[in-house]
Protein backbone atom coordinates (compact mmCIF):
# COMPACT_ATOMS: atom_id res chain seq x y z
CA UNK A 1 0.00 0.00 0.00
CA UNK A 2 3.08 2.11 1.05
CA UNK A 3 4.44 2.11 -2.50
CA UNK A 4 2.05 4.64 -3.87
CA UNK A 5 3.12 7.13 -1.09
CA UNK A 6 6.35 8.89 -1.08
CA UNK A 7 6.34 10.92 1.61
CA UNK A 8 3.58 12.89 3.84
CA UNK A 9 3.91 15.98 5.69
CA UNK A 10 2.49 18.33 8.58
CA UNK A 11 2.87 22.05 8.53
CA UNK A 12 4.44 23.58 11.97
CA UNK A 13 6.02 26.18 13.68
CA UNK A 14 9.52 26.16 14.14
CA UNK A 15 9.51 26.96 17.64
CA UNK A 16 7.17 23.48 17.95
CA UNK A 17 10.27 21.57 16.65
CA UNK A 18 11.85 20.03 19.49
CA UNK A 19 8.94 19.16 21.41
CA UNK A 20 7.35 17.71 18.33
CA UNK A 21 10.73 15.52 17.50
CA UNK A 22 10.58 14.71 21.73
CA UNK A 23 6.71 13.68 21.80
CA UNK A 24 5.90 12.94 18.64
CA UNK A 25 2.75 14.67 16.23
CA UNK A 26 -0.12 14.73 18.79
CA UNK A 27 -3.71 15.52 17.87
CA UNK A 28 -5.19 18.62 19.26
CA UNK A 29 -7.02 16.91 21.49
CA UNK A 30 -3.58 15.28 22.77
CA UNK A 31 -2.23 18.32 23.17
CA UNK A 32 -4.94 20.17 25.05
CA UNK A 33 -5.32 16.94 27.57
CA UNK A 34 -1.57 17.11 28.56
CA UNK A 35 -1.38 20.80 28.47
CA UNK A 36 1.81 20.80 26.20
CA UNK A 37 2.86 24.29 25.19
CA UNK A 38 2.39 25.00 21.45
CA UNK A 39 3.22 28.03 19.12
CA UNK A 40 -0.31 27.93 16.79
CA UNK A 41 0.45 28.43 12.81
CA UNK A 42 -3.62 28.53 12.53
CA UNK A 43 -6.56 30.35 13.15
CA UNK A 44 -8.34 28.93 16.48
CA UNK A 45 -12.02 29.51 14.78
CA UNK A 46 -10.74 26.41 11.84
CA UNK A 47 -9.30 24.66 14.69
CA UNK A 48 -12.69 24.77 16.85
CA UNK A 49 -14.79 23.76 13.50
CA UNK A 50 -12.61 20.63 13.67
CA UNK A 51 -13.60 19.67 16.76
CA UNK A 52 -17.21 18.89 15.66
CA UNK A 53 -16.69 17.08 12.73
CA UNK A 54 -17.28 13.31 12.95
CA UNK A 55 -15.21 10.50 11.97
CA UNK A 56 -16.80 7.00 11.14
CA UNK A 57 -15.66 5.60 14.59
CA UNK A 58 -17.75 8.06 16.40
CA UNK A 59 -15.00 10.76 17.40
CA UNK A 60 -13.81 13.77 15.70
CA UNK A 61 -10.83 15.36 13.91
CA UNK A 62 -9.61 16.87 17.01
CA UNK A 63 -9.03 13.22 18.15
CA UNK A 64 -6.30 12.79 15.03
CA UNK A 65 -3.16 13.87 13.89
CA UNK A 66 -3.16 15.01 9.97
CA UNK A 67 -0.74 14.88 7.56
CA UNK A 68 -1.20 15.76 3.77
CA UNK A 69 -0.55 13.93 0.83
CA UNK A 70 0.61 17.19 -0.68
CA UNK A 71 1.21 19.88 1.27
CA UNK A 72 2.03 22.45 -1.08
CA UNK A 73 -1.94 23.26 -0.76
CA UNK A 74 -4.11 26.33 -0.05
CA UNK A 75 -3.46 25.87 3.78
CA UNK A 76 0.56 26.40 3.55
CA UNK A 77 -0.26 29.16 1.26
CA UNK A 78 -2.69 31.15 3.99
CA UNK A 79 -0.35 30.02 6.57
CA UNK A 80 2.56 31.70 4.74
CA UNK A 81 0.43 35.02 3.84
CA UNK A 82 -0.38 35.18 7.64
CA UNK A 83 3.12 34.05 8.96
CA UNK A 84 6.40 34.96 9.00
CA UNK A 85 7.81 31.82 6.47
CA UNK A 86 10.77 32.20 8.31
CA UNK A 87 8.88 30.60 11.11
CA UNK A 88 7.25 27.82 9.04
CA UNK A 89 8.81 23.83 8.96
CA UNK A 90 6.85 21.36 6.74
CA UNK A 91 8.06 17.51 8.12
CA UNK A 92 8.57 14.89 6.24
CA UNK A 93 6.88 11.71 7.57
CA UNK A 94 7.65 8.26 6.35
CA UNK A 95 4.22 6.19 4.39
CA UNK A 96 5.37 3.47 6.54
CA UNK A 97 3.13 5.68 9.01
CA UNK A 98 -0.21 3.71 6.72
CA UNK A 99 0.28 0.91 8.01
CA UNK A 100 -0.23 1.90 11.62
CA UNK A 101 -3.65 0.55 13.05
CA UNK A 102 -6.88 2.57 13.04
CA UNK A 103 -6.11 5.15 10.76
CA UNK A 104 -8.31 7.18 7.88
CA UNK A 105 -7.44 8.51 4.68
CA UNK A 106 -9.83 11.50 3.48
CA UNK A 107 -10.55 12.68 -0.66
CA UNK A 108 -9.74 16.67 0.72
CA UNK A 109 -10.19 18.72 3.03
CA UNK A 110 -11.38 17.01 6.04
CA UNK A 111 -13.15 19.83 7.31
CA UNK A 112 -15.65 19.87 4.35
CA UNK A 113 -18.90 18.46 4.31
CA UNK A 114 -18.34 16.70 1.29
CA UNK A 115 -15.16 14.96 1.64
CA UNK A 116 -14.90 11.39 2.29
CA UNK A 117 -13.16 9.99 5.81
CA UNK A 118 -12.42 6.49 4.78
CA UNK A 119 -10.37 3.44 5.45
CA UNK A 120 -7.08 3.36 3.38
CA UNK A 121 -6.75 1.15 0.46
CA UNK A 122 -4.23 0.40 -2.41
CA UNK A 123 -7.01 1.64 -4.35
CA UNK A 124 -8.13 4.79 -2.61
CA UNK A 125 -4.74 5.88 -2.26
CA UNK A 126 -3.98 5.69 -5.89
CA UNK A 127 -6.74 8.33 -6.63
CA UNK A 128 -6.18 10.42 -3.73
CA UNK A 129 -2.35 10.51 -5.06
CA UNK A 130 -3.39 11.29 -8.50
CA UNK A 131 -5.64 14.43 -7.49
CA UNK A 132 -3.47 15.75 -5.15
CA UNK A 133 -0.37 15.45 -7.90
CA UNK A 134 -0.89 19.35 -8.73
CA UNK A 135 0.94 22.37 -8.55
CA UNK A 136 -2.04 24.62 -8.49
CA UNK A 137 -5.97 24.78 -8.20
CA UNK A 138 -8.96 26.62 -7.90
CA UNK A 139 -12.62 27.43 -6.95
CA UNK A 140 -13.86 26.08 -9.57
CA UNK A 141 -13.64 22.50 -10.32
CA UNK A 142 -13.04 20.89 -6.51
CA UNK A 143 -9.19 21.25 -6.87
CA UNK A 144 -9.07 23.11 -3.93
CA UNK A 145 -10.79 20.97 -1.85
CA UNK A 146 -9.28 17.56 -2.80
CA UNK A 147 -5.34 18.70 -3.39
CA UNK A 148 -5.79 18.76 0.50
CA UNK A 149 -6.97 15.21 0.54
CA UNK A 150 -5.38 14.26 4.36
CA UNK A 151 -4.54 11.16 6.45
CA UNK A 152 -5.66 10.88 10.02
CA UNK A 153 -3.76 9.08 12.65
CA UNK A 154 -5.10 8.20 16.10
CA UNK A 155 -3.69 10.59 18.93
CA UNK A 156 0.05 10.63 17.92
CA UNK A 157 2.39 10.21 15.30
CA UNK A 158 5.68 9.03 17.06
CA UNK A 159 8.38 10.68 16.16
CA UNK A 160 10.22 8.08 14.04
CA UNK A 161 8.21 8.39 11.85
CA UNK A 162 9.48 11.66 11.09
CA UNK A 163 12.14 11.39 8.14
CA UNK A 164 12.93 15.24 7.62
CA UNK A 165 12.48 18.81 7.66
CA UNK A 166 11.40 21.38 5.19
CA UNK A 167 12.13 24.97 5.42
CA UNK A 168 12.26 27.67 3.05
CA UNK A 169 15.65 28.65 2.57
CA UNK A 170 19.03 28.01 3.52
CA UNK A 171 19.66 30.45 5.89
CA UNK A 172 16.97 28.88 8.09
CA UNK A 173 19.10 25.36 8.62
CA UNK A 174 21.00 26.99 11.36
CA UNK A 175 17.86 28.62 12.79
CA UNK A 176 16.40 24.59 13.08
CA UNK A 177 19.73 23.40 14.52
CA UNK A 178 19.32 26.22 17.19
CA UNK A 179 15.24 25.59 18.36
CA UNK A 180 15.95 21.53 18.44
CA UNK A 181 18.36 20.29 21.16
CA UNK A 182 20.61 17.68 19.51
CA UNK A 183 19.33 14.25 20.78
CA UNK A 184 16.02 15.36 19.33
CA UNK A 185 17.42 16.15 15.69
CA UNK A 186 19.20 12.80 15.08
CA UNK A 187 20.10 11.96 11.38
CA UNK A 188 16.83 13.65 10.09
CA UNK A 189 17.77 15.94 6.92
CA UNK A 190 16.88 19.70 7.07
CA UNK A 191 15.96 20.56 3.28
CA UNK A 192 15.64 23.99 2.35
CA UNK A 193 12.64 23.67 -0.21
CA UNK A 194 11.68 27.28 -1.31
CA UNK A 195 9.52 26.48 -4.29
CA UNK A 196 7.48 23.64 -1.67
CA UNK A 197 6.70 27.41 0.38
CA UNK A 198 5.19 29.57 -3.10
CA UNK A 199 8.75 31.03 -2.61
CA UNK A 200 11.03 31.83 -5.65
CA UNK A 201 14.42 29.58 -5.63
CA UNK A 202 16.58 32.73 -6.77
CA UNK A 203 15.93 36.60 -6.17
CA UNK A 204 18.46 38.88 -8.33
CA UNK A 205 17.66 42.49 -7.02
CA UNK A 206 18.84 44.42 -10.33
CA UNK A 207 17.06 47.88 -9.04
CA UNK A 208 15.23 48.91 -6.46
CA UNK A 209 12.21 48.23 -7.95
CA UNK A 210 13.51 45.97 -10.23
CA UNK A 211 13.97 41.81 -9.56
CA UNK A 212 14.50 38.35 -11.49
CA UNK A 213 12.79 35.65 -9.80
CA UNK A 214 12.75 31.89 -10.90
CA UNK A 215 9.32 30.84 -9.55
CA UNK A 216 5.92 30.62 -10.21
CA UNK A 217 4.49 33.58 -11.04
CA UNK A 218 1.18 32.91 -10.42
CA UNK A 219 1.92 32.27 -6.77
CA UNK A 220 3.05 36.37 -6.73
CA UNK A 221 1.23 38.44 -4.48
CA UNK A 222 2.16 41.30 -6.98
CA UNK A 223 -1.39 43.26 -8.29
CA UNK A 224 -1.07 42.67 -11.76
CA UNK A 225 0.18 39.45 -12.86
CA UNK A 226 1.16 39.72 -16.80
CA UNK A 227 -0.19 36.77 -19.28
CA UNK A 228 1.87 36.29 -22.10
CA UNK A 229 -1.18 34.88 -25.10
CA UNK A 230 -1.79 35.54 -29.09
CA UNK A 231 -4.72 37.43 -30.59
CA UNK A 232 -6.19 34.40 -32.14
CA UNK A 233 -8.09 33.16 -28.98
CA UNK A 234 -5.87 30.00 -27.99
CA UNK A 235 -4.44 29.48 -24.63
CA UNK A 236 -3.24 26.26 -25.49
CA UNK A 237 0.76 25.46 -23.80
CA UNK A 238 2.60 27.29 -21.39
CA UNK A 239 2.00 30.86 -19.08
CA UNK A 240 -1.46 31.01 -21.10
CA UNK A 241 -2.78 27.77 -20.61
CA UNK A 242 -1.90 27.79 -16.80
CA UNK A 243 -3.94 31.14 -16.39
CA UNK A 244 -6.93 29.41 -18.28
CA UNK A 245 -6.83 26.82 -15.79
CA UNK A 246 -5.98 28.05 -12.48
CA UNK A 247 -8.37 31.52 -13.15
CA UNK A 248 -11.34 30.31 -15.79
CA UNK A 249 -12.38 33.97 -15.62
CA UNK A 250 -9.40 35.20 -17.11
CA UNK A 251 -10.02 32.85 -19.81
CA UNK A 252 -13.41 34.25 -20.95
CA UNK A 253 -11.95 37.88 -20.28
CA UNK A 254 -9.51 36.37 -22.83
CA UNK A 255 -12.04 35.31 -25.58
CA UNK A 256 -13.83 38.11 -25.23
CA UNK A 257 -11.17 40.72 -26.05
CA UNK A 258 -9.66 38.74 -29.00
CA UNK A 259 -13.48 38.91 -30.44
CA UNK A 260 -14.13 42.67 -30.06
CA UNK A 261 -10.60 43.52 -31.19
CA UNK A 262 -9.42 45.50 -27.71
CA UNK A 263 -6.42 43.22 -27.43
CA UNK A 264 -3.89 43.89 -30.17
CA UNK A 265 -0.33 43.56 -30.99
CA UNK A 266 1.50 46.32 -29.11
CA UNK A 267 -1.03 47.11 -26.87
CA UNK A 268 -1.78 45.03 -23.85
CA UNK A 269 -5.20 44.83 -22.14
CA UNK A 270 -5.89 44.89 -18.19
CA UNK A 271 -8.57 42.89 -16.74
CA UNK A 272 -9.49 44.55 -13.75
CA UNK A 273 -11.06 42.00 -11.84
CA UNK A 274 -12.93 42.58 -8.91
CA UNK A 275 -11.46 40.05 -6.13
CA UNK A 276 -7.96 38.75 -5.13
CA UNK A 277 -6.37 35.60 -5.99
CA UNK A 278 -5.51 35.35 -2.46
CA UNK A 279 -9.51 34.45 -1.78
CA UNK A 280 -8.76 31.75 -4.36
CA UNK A 281 -6.04 30.37 -2.95
CA UNK A 282 -5.86 29.93 0.56
CA UNK A 283 -8.43 27.33 2.41
CA UNK A 284 -9.71 29.92 4.66
CA UNK A 285 -9.36 33.61 3.58
CA UNK A 286 -11.87 35.27 5.34
CA UNK A 287 -8.85 34.77 7.68
CA UNK A 288 -6.06 36.57 6.15
CA UNK A 289 -5.72 39.97 8.18
CA UNK A 290 -3.46 41.03 4.81
CA UNK A 291 -4.83 39.85 1.93
CA UNK A 292 -4.49 42.14 -1.95
CA UNK A 293 -7.32 43.96 -2.84
CA UNK A 294 -7.48 42.96 -6.31
CA UNK A 295 -5.55 40.59 -8.49
CA UNK A 296 -5.39 42.40 -11.99
CA UNK A 297 -4.34 40.35 -15.05
CA UNK A 298 -2.58 42.15 -17.91
CA UNK A 299 -2.97 40.48 -21.03
CA UNK A 300 -0.33 41.03 -23.51
CA UNK A 301 -0.12 39.70 -27.24
CA UNK A 302 3.46 38.42 -28.00
CA UNK A 303 2.59 36.58 -31.19
CA UNK A 304 -0.58 36.78 -33.27
CA UNK A 305 -1.07 33.17 -33.97
CA UNK A 306 -0.04 30.53 -31.54
CA UNK A 307 2.08 28.50 -34.64
CA UNK A 308 4.52 31.45 -35.15
CA UNK A 309 7.50 33.17 -32.90
CA UNK A 310 6.69 35.42 -30.87
CA UNK A 311 7.62 39.09 -32.53
CA UNK A 312 10.11 41.05 -30.42
CA UNK A 313 8.99 44.47 -31.83
CA UNK A 314 5.27 43.94 -30.97
CA UNK A 315 7.18 42.90 -27.41
CA UNK A 316 8.88 46.34 -27.20
CA UNK A 317 5.61 48.03 -28.29
CA UNK A 318 3.67 46.43 -25.55
CA UNK A 319 6.32 47.22 -23.14
CA UNK A 320 6.09 51.11 -24.13
CA UNK A 321 2.68 50.58 -23.80
CA UNK A 322 3.15 49.70 -19.59
CA UNK A 323 5.18 52.49 -19.52
CA UNK A 324 3.26 55.11 -20.76
CA UNK A 325 -0.34 54.18 -19.00
CA UNK A 326 0.87 52.28 -15.81
CA UNK A 327 -0.22 54.97 -13.47
CA UNK A 328 -3.16 56.17 -15.45
CA UNK A 329 -4.74 52.32 -15.16
CA UNK A 330 -3.12 52.35 -11.67
CA UNK A 331 -0.85 49.72 -11.77
CA UNK A 332 0.67 49.24 -8.24
CA UNK A 333 2.76 46.58 -8.85
CA UNK A 334 4.01 44.14 -11.52
CA UNK A 335 5.02 40.80 -12.08
CA UNK A 336 5.65 39.90 -15.61
CA UNK A 337 7.11 36.29 -17.20
CA UNK A 338 10.22 36.81 -19.86
CA UNK A 339 8.09 37.25 -23.06
CA UNK A 340 8.53 35.51 -26.20
CA UNK A 341 11.04 33.33 -24.40
CA UNK A 342 10.72 29.67 -23.83
CA UNK A 343 7.48 28.89 -26.52
CA UNK A 344 7.75 31.89 -28.53
CA UNK A 345 11.32 31.02 -29.32
CA UNK A 346 13.27 34.12 -28.65
CA UNK A 347 16.33 33.99 -26.81
CA UNK A 348 16.72 35.80 -22.82
CA UNK A 349 19.98 37.46 -23.98
CA UNK A 350 17.71 39.87 -26.15
CA UNK A 351 14.62 39.92 -24.31
CA UNK A 352 16.41 40.33 -21.15
CA UNK A 353 17.74 43.77 -21.78
CA UNK A 354 14.73 45.05 -23.60
CA UNK A 355 12.54 44.20 -20.64
CA UNK A 356 14.75 45.85 -17.70
CA UNK A 357 15.06 49.15 -20.50
CA UNK A 358 11.41 49.61 -19.87
CA UNK A 359 10.86 48.10 -16.53
CA UNK A 360 13.28 49.72 -14.80
CA UNK A 361 11.72 53.06 -15.96
CA UNK A 362 8.70 52.23 -13.64
CA UNK A 363 8.53 53.43 -10.32
CA UNK A 364 6.30 50.57 -8.45
CA UNK A 365 8.35 47.32 -7.94
CA UNK A 366 8.59 45.09 -10.82
CA UNK A 367 9.42 40.99 -10.92
CA UNK A 368 10.50 39.47 -13.62
CA UNK A 369 9.79 36.04 -13.51
CA UNK A 370 12.85 33.84 -15.35
CA UNK A 371 12.22 31.36 -18.05
CA UNK A 372 11.27 28.02 -16.95
CA UNK A 373 12.13 26.02 -20.29
CA UNK A 374 15.73 26.48 -19.67
CA UNK A 375 18.64 27.15 -17.42
CA UNK A 376 20.26 30.90 -18.59
CA UNK A 377 24.07 31.36 -18.70
CA UNK A 378 24.64 33.68 -15.78
CA UNK A 379 26.33 36.16 -17.51
CA UNK A 380 22.79 36.95 -19.23
CA UNK A 381 21.11 37.77 -15.64
CA UNK A 382 24.04 40.53 -14.17
CA UNK A 383 23.33 44.49 -13.66
CA UNK A 384 26.19 44.63 -16.46
CA UNK A 385 24.57 42.96 -19.39
CA UNK A 386 20.87 43.43 -18.39
CA UNK A 387 21.14 46.96 -17.93
CA UNK A 388 22.95 50.47 -19.23
CA UNK A 389 25.64 51.94 -17.42
CA UNK A 390 23.61 54.90 -16.41
CA UNK A 391 20.57 52.58 -15.19
CA UNK A 392 23.22 50.50 -13.37
CA UNK A 393 24.41 53.74 -11.10
CA UNK A 394 20.90 53.64 -10.14
CA UNK A 395 20.80 50.82 -8.14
Amino acid sequence: MTNTVRELFYITHIDNLDSILKQGILSHQQIIQKEIPFTPIYDSEIVSRRKEIPTPNGKTLWDYANLFFNVRNPMLYRVKCQKDVKDIAVLGVSPSVLKLPDIFVTDGNAACDVTSIVKPTERKLKKIIKQTDKIFWNNYDGSKRKIMAECLIPDKIPSAFIISIYVPSHDLIKKVKENVKSNHLGIRSIIPQPKMFFHPSRVIKLLPNLTLLDGDMFFSRAQTLTVSVNTVRVMGKGVASRAKYQFPDVYVEYQDVCRNGRLKMGKPYLYKREHSSDYELADDPESLEKCNATTWFLLFATKKHWRYPSDIKAIEEGLQWIVKNYKKEKIESLAIPALGCGLGRLNWKDVGPLMCKYMSKLDIPVSIYLPLEKKITERYLTKEFLLSNEQTRLS
